[in-house]
């Protein structure tokens, strides 16, 4: 069995609030990486585009999905990475980011 990642990404983004009809923390992933992404999604998507991703934002690491948004992505920050990492929106963030291939 293969545990290679399809993919990672390495970037800084600025976080985002986002006061829809479920307030968030956003990190948009950079236009440059979307086009992969979007042919990842492809590949790894459980529906309506999510790609499962491993992320690691400084010591935190943790399992989510990026979601699409306006012909890109954005990554959720929960409550618990934003306090464990002392982020809020404004903040600029060195993020990496993993797709691994999908399970079988």
């Amino acid at each position: 069995m293969n545990d290679e990642p399809l993919a990672r990404f390495s970037f800084e983004t600025r976080v985002i609030y986002w006061r829809g009809p479920s307030p968030f923390f956003y990190a948009p992933i950079p236009e440059l990486h979307v086009d992969e992404l979007r042919q990842l999604a492809r590949i790894v998507t459980y529906g309506w585009g999510m790609v499962p991703v491993d992320v690691q934002i400084g010591d935190v690491a943790f399992t989510t999905s990026l979601f699409p948004k306006d012909g890109g992505y954005l990554l959720p920050l929960k409550a618990d990475v934003r306090r464990r990492t002392n982020i809020t929106a404004d903040d600029v963030i060195a993020i990496e980011l993993t797709i691994q291939p999908p399970k079988r």
